[in-house]
């Protein structure tokens, strides 16, 4: 019988510690997280971070940026806030504007301050099996929900369809460092299906509704669903035609309520690690 793999409940165990945490810490941890324009569903997303950080007792600061702020004033502002002691995590939203390189702002940011973990100093130690600060927000949550329903990737093969640096390439560095044999998949692979049907894991990471269908998935797999789409009436869905795919499979992800309520749990998560280790506390 298929298991649902429920992030909701994953991610309210997680911030529940989290809240405990911080209730006996002497210096509360503080989140900046930078947005630069008027996108909606940025400003959607920075607002649902902002209100979790206050719920949790993370002092949580958002700067707001005109569309049209130059690269120099961001990375100047980054740089006030990498030299900012009582600032112990730092976000810049993305997307960012197109006459702004979003690489050097990436780089702009202390990687001992780096919440998302997008700096090449901290995907460098996770690539060659190190440690980083922190881990990626999305990947972490993947893998935590995998150890909450004693998933174990060890020699297991993986499948992953994408390859973005947000979450396809990481999550195949992080589960390849936990001894599983790993695929990545992409835009122009071959004989997509043929590849996915041979997964014990499928991650579809690649943003195109319902692209994983029954016939792509061994019967016994789990699938991860990371996909955040809408359907032909509207109706958010992932990447995995979930109603026809679950009958197959072991455990699976639903969307909405599967891997996203992990991400901003793992960045509140990761915003206490890093003060943490600003404060050296263990």
């Amino acid at each position: 019988m298929t298991k649902i793999i429920d992030g909701k409940l994953v991610s309210q165990k997680i911030l529940e510690n989290i809240a405990d945490e911080i209730l006996f810490l002497e210096k509360k941890p503080s989140l900046a997280v930078i947005i630069v324009g008027e996108d909606p569903a940025s400003k959607i997303y920075v607002n649902l971070k902002k209100k979790k950080a206050t719920e949790l007792g993370i002092n949580s600061t958002v700067i707001e940026m005109h569309e049209t702020t130059t690269e120099e004033s961001l990375l100047n502002k980054i740089e006030e806030l990498n030299n900012d002691e009582k600032t112990n995590a730092i976000l810049v939203q993305l997307p960012l504007p197109k006459h702004i390189n979003t690489t050097a702002v990436i780089e702009k940011i202390n990687p001992k301050k780096d919440v998302d973990c997008f700096h090449p100093y901290n995907v460098g130690k996770i690539a060659t099996n190190n440690k980083p600060y922190v881990y990626p927000c999305t990947p972490k949550g993947i893998l935590s929900l995998l150890e909450y329903y004693d998933i174990n990737p060890e020699g297991k093969k993986v499948v992953i369809i994408g390859r973005s640096n947000i979450v396809g390439r990481p999550i195949a560095l992080m589960l390849l460092n936990k001894n599983a044999t790993v695929t990545i998949c992409h835009s122009k692979t071959k004989n997509l299906e043929e590849i996915t049907q041979t997964a014990d894991i499928l991650i579809a990471a690649v943003g195109k509704t319902k692209l994983v269908t029954e016939n792509m998935v061994k019967t016994g797999a789990v699938v991860i669903d990371v996909g955040m789409n809408r359907d032909e009436n509207g109706k958010l869905c992932g990447d995995v035609d979930f109603s026809n795919v679950k009958e197959k499979v072991s455990f699976i992800t639903p969307v909405p309520g599967g891997v996203g309520p992990m991400t901003i749990c793992t960045l509140m998560h990761n915003t206490l690690e890093l003060a943490k280790q600003q404060n050296a506390i263990n």
